[in-house]
């Protein structure tokens, strides 16, 4: 028997933030890599602490905005990697009244930090925008990609690293420990995403308040389409209907799309239509789409994450629902869960997995 501190399932964003903090804390640990319906590495990886379509901020947008900029900006040096790119955010504007509005939000104590006041004017003449942008400051943008392998090599070098699917019928509980294969380990943190919907472990619905029962994961099924376009020549992203993201040599992130009825992680026709359609909305030049990617965001109700344990069991941990935010929220939340599991400090009421329910 290996003994450990924990096992950790899933290697998406919240899986990488937390092994962060078990590695910080000198914690021996396992990452059983399932690899199913990982949305981070299909994200548009933006780190933005605003909430663009009504100019209000993102929940907890300056403790998430500081602890992510100096997580990635870490990881990329411990990674040696060209992880994080500071890069700024402009917002379309479609009429004067969204542009009153924009200057009436700058000048709120929450987000004139956030807002640049000033209206800018369009002087690229590929993009349709004649009422001009507003500035998001303390935005970026993250490499999923290159962070999801670049993450699992590392865990690789240091032995930590299982690709395999992890078999639940073979998890057992016995003397405040967690047994699986050869491993006994003090705790288990399940940071699967989507895939929880899998896990036995997981509550499929709960009955809340009113006695009503619910799913406590919903499926935000999310698809983004990446066009060349020698012309557009932009160097910032923008925001309107749709995200438009630079990825150097001529590249660009298109999205993306909200579904709440399929499941699969599969592309479809209809996805791209929708995303070309809107896109010829926002430039005048010519582009071609040459690949498109899809995933599933694990979002909740009340929009915030489930962070920490149910009352069967103190070993058992989940740490998901991060849904569409989750680069931005996830080393905050991690820290925020590894406080609570090692230190017995209380998780805020928004983020525990016991709110608001009758277990």
């Amino acid at each position: 028997m290996k003994e450990l501190d924990y096992i950790v399932v899933g290697l998406g964003i919240s899986g990488i933030s937390i092994c962060e903090q078990l590695e910080k804390n000198n914690k021996r640990f396992v990452v059983f890599n399932k690899g199913n319906y990982i949305s981070t590495i299909v994200s548009a990886g933006l780190i933005n602490p605003v909430v663009l379509k009504r100019f209000t901020p993102v929940w907890n947008a300056s403790e998430h905005i500081n602890t992510s900029t100096l997580f990635y900006k870490t990881l990329s040096e411990k990674l040696d990697i060209p992880l994080f790119e500071d890069m700024p955010m402009l917002r379309i504007f479609k009429s004067n009244e969204e542009q009153n509005n924009w200057m009436v939000a700058s000048d709120k104590n929450d987000l004139s930090s956030f807002l640049h006041p000033e209206i800018l004017k369009n002087e690229n003449q590929n993009i349709n925008a004649p009422f001009g942008f507003g500035k998001v400051k303390s935005t970026g943008k993250i490499d999923t990609v290159l962070l999801i392998n670049s993450y699992k090599k590392h865990l690789e070098k240091s032995n930590c690293l299982i690709n395999e699917s992890f078999n639940y019928k073979q998890l057992q509980q016995e003397d405040n420990h967690i047994f699986y294969n050869n491993y006994i380990a003090n705790k288990i943190i399940f940071s699967e995403g989507y895939a929880v919907k899998d896990n036995p472990y997981f509550p499929k619905e709960i009955i809340n308040n009113k006695n009503l029962s619910e799913k406590l994961i919903l499926p935000n099924k999310g698809e983004y389409i990446i066009v060349e376009s020698p012309e557009l020549q932009l160097n910032t992203m923008l925001k309107t209907s749709l995200f438009i993201i630079p990825l150097g040599d001529n590249l660009y992130k298109v999205g993306a799309t909200y579904d709440r009825e399929d499941e699969s992680t599969n592309t479809t026709n209809n996805a791209k239509k929708e995303l070309v359609i809107k896109l010829k909305t926002i430039i005048n030049c010519p582009f071609e789409v040459v690949d498109q990617v899809a995933g599933i965001r694990p979002t909740t109700r009340d929009r915030r994450p489930f962070l920490g344990t149910l009352k069967e069991s103190k070993n058992i941990i989940f740490y998901n629902g991060l849904g569409t935010r989750g680069i931005t929220s996830a080393p905050s939340l991690a820290e925020l869960l590894y406080q609570h599991i090692e230190n017995n400090k209380s998780l805020p009421n928004d983020v525990d997995i016991k709110r608001h329910y009758k277990w």
